[in-house]
């Protein structure tokens, strides 16, 4: 059974001012994506600033992986190790291939940890904003007195 998932982005993009570049990498992804996709992942988004990636890498042991971030873009791979095992899988459901997956950071979205449990590796992201960017509220003052005007 083949599932697609489509994304109605303009709905998005007519709200949004500024965004066009992520709309178009957002639409890029979902048209390029295959439909089963390897390892499987999640997306989360825990709160407005922290997020979580968590990709399935069953069979996959922490020295097997490797998570880094550059120019904005988080790299996960995986590799296992060439074993001499002879062994005969009458069915072999388990993937172990070796795998990169990258996905886009948007600013100021910086990796907080990884950590592996039960087989799922959970990627924790966090937002942090410098504070000279962050919004700032303006005090309106008037005048108790009005001006002349001459």
């Amino acid at each position: 059974m083949t599932r697609i998932t489509s994304l109605d982005l303009p709905t998005f993009t007519r709200s949004t001012i500024g965004f066009d570049r992520l709309f178009n990498e957002l639409h890029r992804t979902f048209e390029n994506s295959p439909s089963q996709p390897y390892p499987p992942y999640n997306i989360a988004a825990i709160n407005d600033d922290e997020y979580m990636v968590s990709l399935a890498v069953a069979g996959f042991s922490e020295e097997d992986l490797e998570v880094k971030t550059e120019k904005g873009v988080l790299l996960i791979q995986g590799t296992k190790p060439e074993t001499d095992e002879k062994v005969t899988y009458l069915h072999k459901g388990i993937g172990s291939r070796k795998f990169s997956r990258e996905f886009r950071l948007a600013d100021h979205v910086e990796v907080a940890g990884a950590r592996l449990e039960l087989g799922v590796l959970n990627v924790h992201l966090k937002r942090e904003v410098p504070e000279e960017m962050k919004p700032k509220t303006i005090k309106i003052v008037s005048d108790s007195k009005p001006s002349l005007v001459s």
